[in-house]
């Protein structure tokens, strides 16, 4: 414990993000005081694998001294100015690159300070362009079970997850919810995939009214529930459906973009053409906060011209010093050849992963690029899962703590069924690989011992 009374005042003050407070045998906290490349240490002096690249956004890596520098420069510049009415060059020229990069005609950006915010956004948006268009009651948003969209009340109600909804209900009305894409427990196609997954999307259009509904959002890569990743036509299915009911879609890709699954935009990856592309995380590494919301042309152009706005807006929303920061990262990205090296990587990633089905609590390895998940059951021939108190005791009481003990920095989750996710820095290779993969065998051996699994079957 560090010896300036630190901890103490942790303990006293600081309320946690989704944490419990201090739940004895549960919570072991650590504070983090440095960080390089793919490590951090904390305050004790233990060093740790950021095998979550903090909270899937630190894409190229701990302590860049770079985007400090340009960061203390921006701000002895021009600390601060609103974009209300306003413009200053960092969030000029970030806009017109992040349209560059963009799918189609997706060439309008506006800034938020986070992920949620921009879903917030995209949602408030997709509201008042269909208003303008003369369709006042399209304002529901359609999402995926157990998908994560933020935690703000709008946002709140289109995430999938009911268990960060049920404290502050009602929340905001129009959120629905339809089938995700895990194949691993699939219960739409009877083995043989259909898309019924899609097919599920255009019946909840159907139910509630074509006429009622705005927007359908998902993420390339659905992070609750653990990386569920989408049959290879699901999102030209679902570009389709959109289309036949004049509905809005908006790709999240607040986890995915800025080179997560080796391109800018997740969309691009995978190969279809949003409307509105929500982001954050990424964007700046983490280095300062930053949000963008990505428009096409075709909802811009009704407010273009005309004496009426888009009547939402952020104080810190395109914040100079974060977009300054922003092109700096976007720099290191491009010319380090990030992209690149997560496609030329990812395979060895998941091969590193994949070597630990040999284990009987290892049910599913799921996920593209940099970011996966390990699916556990108490029996892989069945896909028995844990019941909600062995969950919460394998995770919270042994894994997640038993984790740092290892050296690893990753997510043990339970909001679907349990899961270990991985998402490192864009600049990890097969040195990290092997790292991570050896400290999770320590770790779900011991798991497979502490609840009596079979490890010779």
């Amino acid at each position: 414990m560090p010896s300036d009374g630190l901890q103490e005042l942790f303990d006293r003050h600081v309320w946690g993000h989704f944490t419990t407070i201090k739940l004895p045998g549960v919570d072991s906290y650590r504070i983090m005081e440095r960080g390089e490349g793919c490590y951090v240490w904390d305050t004790d002096g233990n060093r740790y694998l950021d095998g979550l690249a903090g909270l899937f956004t630190v894409q190229v890596g701990h302590g860049r001294s770079e985007l400090a520098a340009v960061g203390a420069a921006q701000a002895e510049t021009l600390a601060y100015f609103p974009l209300w009415s306003y413009a200053h060059r960092p969030a000029v020229e970030l806009a017109a690159r992040l349209a560059s990069y963009a799918p189609g005609d997706l060439n309008r950006v506006f800034f938020t300070t986070g992920g949620s915010e921009a879903v917030e956004s995209a949602w408030k948006l997709a509201r008042q362009y269909h208003r303008m268009m003369g369709k006042p009651h399209k304002y529901k948003a359609i999402s995926r079970y157990l998908s994560y969209h933020g935690t703000s009340l709008g946002a709140l109600a289109i995430t999938g997850v009911p268990a960060f909804r049920e404290p502050f209900e009602p929340v905001t009305p129009g959120g629905f919810h339809c089938a995700n894409t895990n194949q691993y427990r699939c219960y739409l196609c009877a083995g043989s995939c259909n898309l019924g997954c899609a097919t599920d999307i255009e019946q909840m259009i159907l139910r509630e009214g074509p006429d009622t509904v705005a927007a359908v959002f998902v993420e390339p890569v659905q992070n609750a529930g653990g990386c569920f990743t989408a049959p290879d036509e699901y999102f030209a299915e679902i570009r389709a459906i959109c289309d036949r009911y004049d509905v809005l879609m908006v790709s999240d890709e607040t986890i995915c973009a800025y080179g997560r699954l080796g391109e800018m935009y997740a969309s691009t990856r995978l190969g279809y053409q949003p409307d509105i592309i929500t982001s954050a995380k990424g964007l700046t590494s983490g280095y300062s906060p930053l949000g963008a919301m990505i428009v096409s042309d075709r909802l811009a152009e009704p407010f273009i011209g005309k004496d009426v706005s888009f009547m939402h807006g952020f104080t810190f929303g395109g914040h100079p010093v974060s977009c300054a920061v922003a092109l700096a990262n976007l720099d290191i990205i491009e010319r380090e050849g990030l992209l690149d090296h997560v496609k030329a990587n990812e395979a060895g990633f998941r091969a590193a992963l994949e070597g630990l089905r040999d284990l009987p609590i290892v049910g599913d390895v799921r996920g593209k690029g940099y970011f996966y998940g390990i699916e556990l059951v108490k029996d892989r021939t069945t896909k028995e899962s844990f019941s909600k108190d062995e969950s919460r005791d394998l995770l919270r009481g042994f894994i997640s703590n038993r984790l740092l003990e290892l050296g690893l920095l990753c997510r043990a989750d339970d909001r679907g069924e349990p899961v270990i996710q991985l998402s490192p820095p864009l600049i990890a290779g097969p040195e990290q690989f092997d790292e991570i993969a050896g400290i999770l065998r320590t770790l779900l051996t011991e798991a497979c011992d502490r609840i009596g699994l079979d490890r010779g079957a």
